[in-house]
């Protein structure tokens, strides 16, 4: 038997990347799962149509991960499509680079509004349709406790403050036996950090193992949090990246 075999899952930002590798992992697994996408509607039909020839039900949401309204409207329905939810991973996030010199207010507070805010925001509306024994999987960043360059001091914020989110969260849910916990990536190869990129000969200079990581390496970890074998585990991360904070 899969190890989520009946599970209903929702992964936000679940189109593309690190998302879409996450949301077919768990339907490999044997969860039916919802994801939700801004703009990128046909690949948020292709991962659909993954999922089904799967043999589990996959339905795409649009949800603007900044706006209050969007976020609580699309995990309500998820809940709605799959008949409940027994997982959230809180994949969806943005990144921008720079000094605070630099940067603009746009781009500090669409950082901040999507990678934090949206986030608890999202984690309190599925709070709601939650069971007790559920899990949440926030995805976080190697660059949360250790900033490895100039230039991503906002960004690495943002991801740093899911560490105490996640701790309290833990205590907050430990009652009702919800777990949980942080994945946090290094140097992945997607859109946004292509191994190909110009950043990323010095990215793989930081890495003990040398290479960047794949998208099936983060969803790998993700499914064993959300997974039976991983009920003693809440309030902390696991770092997959490739040995980039040792």
């Amino acid at each position: 038997m899969s190890s989520l075999t009946g599970k209903r899952a929702l992964v936000t930002g679940g189109s593309r990347g690190i998302g879409a590798a996450i949301a077919l992992k768990l339907a490999e697994q044997g969860a039916d799962v919802a994801l939700t996408y801004v703009a990128s509607a046909d690949r948020a039909a292709e991962v659909v149509g993954r999922i089904q020839a799967l043999g589990r039900k996959g339905v795409a949401i649009q949800a603007e991960g900044a706006d209050p309204d969007a976020i609580k409207a699309g995990v309500d329905a998820a809940a709605e499509a799959l008949g409940g939810l027994d997982i959230l991973v809180n994949n969806a996030g943005v990144a921008a680079y720079g000094t605070l010199e630099t940067m603009s207010v746009e781009d500090i507070d669409a950082i901040l509004n999507v990678n934090v805010r949206g986030l608890i925001l999202t984690t309190r509306a599925a709070l709601a349709h939650l069971p007790d024994g559920g899990r949440i999987v926030s995805i976080g960043s190697c660059l949360a406790e250790r900033v490895s360059g100039p230039g991503i001091t906002v960004y690495s914020a943002s991801k740093s403050a899911l560490l105490a989110l996640t701790r309290g969260l833990a205590r907050d849910l430990g009652p009702r036996g919800i777990t949980v916990n942080l994945v946090h990536p290094g140097a992945t190869d997607t859109d946004m950090n292509p191994a190909d990129g110009p950043q990323a000969d010095g990215q793989r200079a930081q890495s003990a193992l040398g290479h960047y990581g794949r998208p099936e390496d983060v969803a790998e970890a993700v499914a064993f949090l959300a997974s039976d074998a991983a009920r003693q585990i809440t309030g902390t991360g696991i770092t997959v990246d490739g040995g980039n904070n040792a």
